[in-house]
């Protein structure tokens, strides 16, 4: 029974950790973003690299 018991609290716990640990790595990769401007935006979205209209 002890065993069961074990596996039980191993499952909760990786049941409440594992989108705590996806939280987190969404919260840093959004404060690592680039901001820009729409225009570069969208040069940088046609990979247009030339200024001149």
């Amino acid at each position: 029974m002890t065993g069961h018991g074990a596996v039980f609290v191993v499952f909760v716990l990786v049941g409440l950790l594992a989108p705590l640990a996806l939280y987190a790595a969404v919260r840093a990769e959004h404060d690592r973003r680039e901001e820009m401007s729409r225009e570069e935006a969208e040069r940088v979205a046609r990979r247009d690299t030339d200024d001149e209209p």
